[in-house]
């Protein structure tokens, strides 16, 4: 899908009274997406989904963005502080029970968006793991909200070739072997035989945060 289709989308939308929104991981591949956003209409709201675990180069990657592109970004942050995110041994979540760290530092933020929006423009692509190659360009979400995938087709080649048409920035953590950043306790450089997003939650069994799983209605 190009910038004329995803602007035809996003038109029609608007035309049918729809409230949009979208999130970033605030990864260098995810920022093709925001960049046609602020080429189609720099008002629709951004969001972070601050789980108070990002790296600094991610945020301050965050905030370059923002001023660069004239975003208009907004930061969500989860309603259960890091103090409580704890297990009966006293452990922090991400380092015993990951799924519920991230069901209540990035789920349950989305359930409040979800809520107050009709569609959610989604960066996600086929090419990234299995569940995602099962995505369609529309998907149901909870409270009524559509998911919106105007990327699912792009593959790792468009997606950096249109970063160097645009000579857009990258996050700072790529230059020392980061491909798939998330949250700085679950992600680590990845070697060369894994696939992008096999290096987060590593040893886990686990490549997906909620977002796209829990968030998805079949």
């Amino acid at each position: 899908m190009d910038i004329d289709e995803i602007k035809s989308h996003i038109i029609k939308y608007q035309e049918e009274g729809k409230k949009l929104f979208t999130t970033s991981s605030f990864q260098t591949h995810s920022i093709v997406l925001l960049h046609l956003l602020s080429r189609i209409d720099k008002t629709i709201p951004v969001y972070c989904l601050n789980t108070g675990f990002l790296f600094p180069e991610t945020l301050a990657y965050k905030d370059q963005l923002a001023e660069e592109f004239g975003l208009n970004m907004v930061e969500i942050k989860p309603d259960i502080p890091k103090s409580l995110q704890k297990d009966s041994e006293g452990k922090l979540l991400f380092a015993s029970d990951p799924d519920r760290c991230c069901h209540y530092n990035k789920v349950q933020p989305m359930d409040r968006l979800l809520s107050d929006y009709d569609i959610w423009i989604n960066g996600i692509r086929r090419d990234q793991n299995a569940n995602r190659a099962k995505m369609k360009v529309e998907e149901k979400s909870k409270f009524d909200t559509v998911r919106f995938h105007p990327m699912l087709e792009w593959t790792n080649k468009m997606i950096f070739d249109y970063i160097r048409e645009f000579k857009l920035p990258k996050h700072p953590l790529e230059s020392q072997g980061y491909s798939s950043i998330g949250c700085e306790p679950c992600t680590r450089k990845p070697s060369l035989e894994m696939m992008e997003r096999e290096a987060r939650w590593y040893g886990m069994n686990k490549t997906e945060c909620g977002l796209h799983t829990e968030l998805v209605s079949k």
